[in-house]
């Protein structure tokens, strides 16, 4: 599979995990608003404020991937996939392969 086909893979991956994050996070939300929930002294799990943070977490972090996968899509519609935003030299094609919405090169991405 080229980057290309990785990233739309990626892009489609990511939006069903958003949704299912997105359907925990209501889940949650309605069990929080159970006035009866005594979460925070159940002693055989983790409380409904921990999960909660944790799925936001979670969703954070999937909203800015998909976000890189927008950006890289965009490049290739611009015709600049694949080519270093730093200093305009190509992308390795080993590096597009391991991660497809890559924006720099090695080189360029070490230096922060």
């Amino acid at each position: 599979m080229d980057p290309i086909e990785r990233l739309r893979a990626r892009e489609r991956e990511l939006q069903a995990q958003l949704a299912r994050l997105d359907a925990d996070d209501a889940a949650l939300r309605v069990d929080r608003s159970d006035a009866t929930a005594d979460d925070e002294h159940d002693p055989e799990g983790s409380t409904l404020s921990g999960e909660w943070q944790r799925v936001d977490a979670l969703r954070a972090s999937t909203r800015d991937e998909l976000a890189q996968v927008a950006t890289a899509l965009s490049r290739v519609d611009a015709g600049t996939y694949g080519v270093c935003e730093r200093c305009g030299r190509p992308i390795p094609e080993a590096r597009l392969e391991v991660r497809p919405q890559a924006t720099m090169c090695v080189a360029c991405a070490s230096l922060g």
